[in-house]
């Protein structure tokens, strides 16, 4: 069935009674060509390029939950590709561009949303910063405009300009950024995979890997043993504890970071907004809540929830960004486990183990790269070669010196 505003009048008009599941439910089968672990944004994402692109046939997506109960339904919906370094900002404008296109080409709503975003400066080195970031963005074929306190004071007015600490001083607004529906997301790649004949498995957790002489021959899961000829594993928080069933300790850090929605409020913020002077990044989502985040919590954990004092530092850095939020109530929070990588870039890489291929260390930046990291990973699991905007996620980079250091902080994820 494929989706259009047709589909939705007669539907309306026939009491909705046409409508078919969006995916299979199907039982697995005893083995695959490939297998990807994880069924979250990247994991499908993956699948679904894997089909549509590359022509590949008998894939499996294996996810121990259900669709959308990850990260990729846990985040703060915003997409960009405002990154200064080159081993980064080719990647996300790759991904940019198929945000642009991505509902045409999977047939879904996913609410995709260019409204902005506008990185604030308060201090004459930030703003040094962003012009050298803007200028990076352009050469990489991205947009960025740097704007004085004039320019931001005509976008969003309402924001704290006379607070003598966080002088407000200008910013970098990048127009194509925006939002997306997350959950949309999985949900279309989820349909869009299942009608290119990729079985989508949920409730099934892969418990081990069976290797021989170097070499993967498929995986053992909650629902039986499932054979494979290549496996690609893109499980976001839990990347540790999987690959570790593999015999490998990752340079990564499992930590939860915390999202918050409002009540529901009159339009008020059109784009998104980031506070340079404390770790605060706020949108407004179509039904009207105030969508916001901010740190991670800085102790190690597997949990889908957070701390109260991160919800605190949240709190005080928007109020202290714009003032009207103190009368506004907030209606709900939620946690994703971000697998923060030591350099705060991510890994799309294979393994010594021949047929093993790996997917993370994404921290912040998971959702905004969903298409893009499927894409890549698709193309490494078909071609064993790496997209040539991939080719600096190596797993073996610290061992080589050639980190991708976008932050400047060095070798400690709860910075990045």
């Amino acid at each position: 069935m494929r989706y259009s505003g047709f589909r939705v009048i007669k539907e309306a008009l026939t009491g909705h009674k046409g409508w078919t599941p969006a995916w299979r439910d199907p039982e697995p089968k005893n083995e695959y060509d490939i297998v990807v672990v994880g069924g979250g944004g990247h994991g499908l994402a993956t699948a679904y390029y894997l089909a549509k692109e590359f022509g590949h046939a008998r894939i499996a997506v294996l996810e121990k939950g259900w669709i959308g109960g990850g990260n990729v339904g846990r985040n703060t919906t915003i997409i960009r590709s405002n990154y200064l370094l080159d081993g980064n900002e080719p990647f996300y404008e790759f991904s940019l561009k198929l945000w642009e296109g991505l509902e045409q080409d999977f047939n879904f709503n996913a609410m995709v949303s260019q409204r902005g975003i506008l990185n604030l400066v308060h201090t004459d080195a930030q703003r040094d910063a962003a012009r050298r970031r803007g200028n990076a963005m352009i050469l990489n074929g991205s947009d960025a405009e740097l704007l004085d306190t004039a320019g931001v004071r005509a976008l969003y007015p309402f924001l704290n300009f006379s607070n003598a600490r966080f002088p407000i001083k200008g910013g970098l607004l990048h127009r194509r950024g925006g939002t997306v529906r997350h959950d949309a997301v999985a949900w279309g790649y989820a349909r869009g995979a299942d009608q290119r004949g990729v079985d989508i498995i949920q409730n099934c957790e892969v418990t081990g890997f069976r290797i021989e002489n170097g070499k993967i021959l498929g995986v053992e899961t909650s629902r039986g043993y499932i054979g494979a000829k290549k496996v690609g594993v893109a499980v976001a928080g839990s990347s540790s504890r999987v690959m570790e069933k593999a015999g490998m300790r990752l340079p990564i850090e499992s930590h939860v970071l915390q999202a918050f929605v409002s009540e529901g409020l009159k339009p008020m913020i059109p784009g998104v907004i980031t506070f340079g002077a404390g770790h605060f990044y706020c949108s407004q989502s179509d039904k009207g809540g105030l969508v916001f985040g901010g740190d991670i919590d800085m102790y190690n954990t597997y949990a889908q929830r957070g701390n109260l004092p991160v919800v605190e530092d949240v709190i005080e850095s928007g109020v202290a960004l714009i003032p009207a939020l103190g009368r506004v109530r907030l209606l709900r929070g939620w946690g994703g486990v971000m697998d923060m990588s030591m350099d705060g870039s991510p890994f799309i890489d294979r393994t010594q183990v021949e047929g093993l291929y790996f997917n993370g260390g994404w921290c912040y930046g998971g959702f905004k790269a969903t298409p893009a990291s499927g894409w890549c990973f698709a193309h490494l699991l078909s071609t064993d070669r790496p997209h040539e905007v991939a080719t600096a996620f190596r797993l073996d980079r610290f061992r080589s010196g050639r980190m991708i250091d976008e932050k400047g902080v060095g070798a400690q994820p709860n910075l990045h």
